[in-house]
């Protein structure tokens, strides 16, 4: 077998890992915190779009008045994808406290 192994994952994980930069203990909860944010967006829209449609200020759908992004994607995917594209950034605390 020397065909060359492909990721079914887009990103890769070295992709995102930035030649190193960041392990994956650090992607993970990068991610995590990510997918949180997308979550709470989520929540918004849909709140708001409850409210335009129970007040009938709206003929649409729900789902019509959600981004598709929100829609249609998972959040740790959306999550990723704003990691890789550099829309979110890993902010790195400081190494070295309390490390005694």
């Amino acid at each position: 077998m020397n065909e060359k192994y492909t990721s079914m994952i887009s990103p890769t994980l070295e992709e995102l890992q930035e030649k190193g930069k960041y392990n994956r203990y650090e992607l993970v909860i990068a991610t995590a915190k990510c997918a949180r944010i997308v979550t709470d967006e989520y929540v918004t829209q849909r709140e708001y779009a409850e409210k335009l449609v129970a007040n009938k200020e709206t003929d649409k759908s729900i789902a019509a008045l959600i981004s598709r992004e929100y829609r249609e994607e998972k959040a740790v995917r959306t999550a990723i994808n704003r990691l890789h594209s550099k829309e979110y950034q890993i902010v790195e605390e400081s190494l070295g406290k309390n490390l005694d």
